[in-house]
């Protein structure tokens, strides 16, 4: 099966999100963080703390939270050439060919570790930091999109 495709930014944003937040580290980060800002709330609140204290921690629950939601996807999506290429991805069997007009590029099916489903695309990961994203509005139909998500069911996991 063929599909053709580009990216849209807003979509691809929305993927650099759900993938930075999948990740044990990030995860980790933030609930300490909130941890740290609810347990400064609850400190202030009983005066225990002084208000300077309570606003840094608010401000940095901000900061991570601008940082990991906008900063870093913006950074990436900005950086990189691939989401502003046009595309032909081929399933098969074998694995996937993907074609653009710098070449052609052929990846068998156990070059990948893992694949996820968002709202917008299928991650297929390389490993845990290196990822390609297949639009699922690239399919022509369900029946289509369907297919695609059984054989990299079969074929991945």
């Amino acid at each position: 099966m063929k599909v053709h495709f580009g990216y849209e930014k807003k979509q691809v944003l929305d993927a650099l999100r759900s993938h930075f937040f999948s990740r044990p580290e990030i995860r980790l980060m933030v609930i300490l963080v909130n941890v740290f800002a609810i347990l400064s709330a609850v400190l202030f609140y009983f005066n225990k703390i002084q208000p300077i204290s309570f606003l840094a921690f608010s401000l940095m629950w901000f900061l991570l939270w601008l940082t990991i939601r906008i900063f870093l996807p913006l950074s990436i999506y900005k950086r990189s050439q691939t989401f502003k290429d046009e595309f032909i991805l081929e399933m098969q069997d074998t694995g996937i060919e993907l074609m653009t007009e710098r070449g052609t590029q052929h990846w068998e099916w156990k070059r990948f570790s893992a694949f996820k489903e968002t709202n917008y695309f299928f991650h297929l990961y390389f490993d845990s930091r290196s990822f390609f994203l297949v639009p699922k509005d690239a399919f022509n139909d369900l029946p289509d999109l369907q297919w695609a998500r059984q054989l990299l069911k079969d074929k991945i996991n």
